[in-house]
This record gives C-alpha cells, structure tokens and sequence, in this order.
C-alpha cells in the first residue's frame, strides 16, 4: 500500500513539472515559432518578433537581413515603416484633441477643415473618419455609402485627421507626433519626412515570384504634399523596442484617459479582413478588436513600401506580439503568412490559455 502512494505521489508530481516548472509554464510556443521561420514555402521571413508579457520578453529572435546586397544581419534594434500601424498613433493624437475640448467626434470635419469644399465635409464626422465608416474611396470621388452605415478601409480618411490635427493645433502634424513620441521616451520612432536623415531606418524589399528587389523610395514618386498626407496613415518609423513601450502604455492608462480609451478600443463597425482574426473583427479608432476567439485582443497590421507589420495586445494577459518584415510579397495572399501563423500559435498556447 505504501508502494502504491508512493507511486502515485512520484507521478503526480512529475506529471505537474511536466506542464510547470517552478511555477513557469512550459513554453509551447517558442519552438513553433522557430519551425514556422524555417519554411521557405509559400514564401520566406525576413525580420524581427518580439512577444513580452506583463513586461517580461517571452521571445524575442531577429531573422535575415536588414541589407540584402551586402547581407548584413536584421537587428531587434532596427527600424522599420510600420505602415498602416501609423494609424492608431494618428488616433491617439485625435483623442488627445478631444480631452483638451478642441476636438469632437461627433462633429462634422467641416467644422475644422473650412477649405475642403467637397459636398461630404459636412456630414462625415471626425467619429467616422476613425472608425473607417465615412465611406471616403478618394477626396475627388463620391462616398461609398452614406456615413455611418458601413465599412470602407481609407488612406485619404485617416490624411483628413492628419490635417484635422494641424488644423487644430497650429503645427505640423510631424512635429506633434515626434513630440509624442519624445515625451514617452520612444527613442527610435519618427515621422519619416522627404529629404530628411532618417536614422536606422533599413532598407525594404518587394518580392514576387521569382525575385526579391530594393524598394528606392525616391522612385516612387511622391511630392511632398501627397507625402505629408501620406504621413498619419502609413509614414511613421519604429521599432519592436519603442512599439513594445507604445503598446504597454496605450494599454495600461498611460497616453489617454479613461473615456477616450474606451472609445478607440469598442466598436460596432465589421472589418470583413481575415488578417486579424479567423472571424471578422471589428474596426475601433485605428485599431482592430477581436472579442470572440478566444480572448479579446487589439491591434493592427501594416503593409507597404518593402514592409509588412502585425502588432496584437491581449489586455487580460498583458500580452504583447510584433512582427516586423522588411519585404512585402506583391502576392496579397501570402503577404501576411507568417504574421497568420504567428498569431494563431501565440493565440493557442499557454501564454493566453
């Protein structure tokens, strides 16, 4: 009978070190990962992940190459466009507006913009312009409904609230966000401005089936205004560092108060895209939000210019993910393979479960 106790008590015991070791949970993600990076099909990986919870780096590994003529080895420290993941900075700068009093959401941007003469200025909200529910296919084309009543990804929406800031504030909108970005130590991270020193900022790359080149931004054509409008949505420069500090103080109360984080993180308006989420997300002020499976989780993803981007918060576990590529596949299937994948492995492991 002792023997048997014995026994029961040996096996217990190894069976709980075999799925916590000193209280730590086994990592069930880190070697998935590493798998995953190792595919050279559909397409290869080419950049950097970092996932920290509650502050602590869970994994944090850098693949390829920041210069690939010269092969030079991709850093954690390196900087990146983050493209469209500009976009919930240019949101926060909103909301920042809007507890000053100089803004409101439920305002027709008319109201701020007296020199946009477009027939729309005065039923499209600053509310709609965030959330992607004002319809804007391009300034000189009609609404794609009426506002408020469905769902259009826009560029040009997000260029309105860039103007919108400068209209209200008197000043550049890069120097209101540097300034941002200053005040909350985020060293690496600027507004990428034509004709500039961009500093860290790595080369990008395109890749399509049977070749890989260097994206040169100075053939792409931009003037400097269509840049500047370009700038709050998709023009922003950082790295996993700063955007790891940006995300845990969104997230934790410490860039906008209460009321306004509510706003940009709750939404009733369907993003139909598949990347964030196996089921449609929904679209709050610059971030997605996925409530169902299977734990809610804010973000958002970038892509453009050479450079793929995927960042994901879980608030409940205090959970942070950011991938970060410097090559963009003109195959808009496979673009964001890897960032799918990652997600659903960190998704499905013990870090959320």
């Amino acid at each position: 009978m002792k023997l048997t106790i014995n026994f029961l008590a040996f096996f217990f015991a190894t069976l709980f070190l075999s799925s916590s070791v000193y209280g730590q949970r086994i990592d069930d993600y880190s070697s998935k990962i590493d798998s995953l990076i190792q595919t050279a099909n559909p397409r290869t990986f080419n950049g950097v992940i970092l996932i920290t919870e509650n502050g602590n780096t869970k994994y944090a590994k850098a693949f390829g190459y920041s210069n690939m003529e010269r092969k030079v080895p991709i850093s954690l420290e390196d900087n990146f466009r983050i493209q469209s993941n500009s976009k919930q900075i240019t949101a926060v700068l909103i909301l920042k507006e809007v507890e000053k009093g100089n803004i409101s959401l439920d305002k027709p941007i008319g109201t701020y913009l007296t020199d946009l003469k477009q027939q729309w200025a005065d039923t499209v909200t600053v509310h709609q312009l965030l959330n992607m529910s004002a319809g804007i296919v391009s300034l000189d084309k009609p609404l794609a409904f009426k506002p408020g009543t469905g769902f259009y990804y826009s560029n040009p929406a997000y260029g309105l609230l860039g103007r919108l800031i400068e209209s209200t504030t008197g000043r550049k909108y890069v120097d209101v966000a540097n300034s941002l970005f200053k005040e909350l130590k985020m060293k690496n991270t600027y507004c990428y401005e034509i004709g500039k020193s961009n500093q860290g900022l790595i080369n990008g790359y395109v890749r399509s089936k049977d070749s890989i080149s260097f994206v040169d931004f100075k053939t792409l054509n931009f003037t400097n205004e269509s840049w500047s409008n370009f700038i709050p949505t998709g023009g922003i420069i950082s790295n996993v560092t700063d955007l790891n500090l940006w995300d845990t103080k969104l997230h934790n109360g410490k860039i906008l108060k209460t009321k306004s984080y509510v706003a940009m993180v709750n939404s009733t308006n369907i993003d139909p895209d598949f990347t964030f989420s196996e089921k449609k997300s929904k679209y709050g002020y610059g971030v997605n939000i996925n409530e169902e499976e299977p734990i809610k989780y804010i973000g958002h993803g970038g892509r453009g210019l050479g450079f793929v981007s995927l960042k994901i918060y879980v608030p409940a576990k205090k959970l942070n993910l950011i991938i970060l590529e410097n090559t963009y596949d003109r195959n808009t299937d496979i673009v964001y393979f890897f960032e799918k994948n990652i997600r659903q492995i960190v998704m499905n492991s013990s870090l959320v479960k």
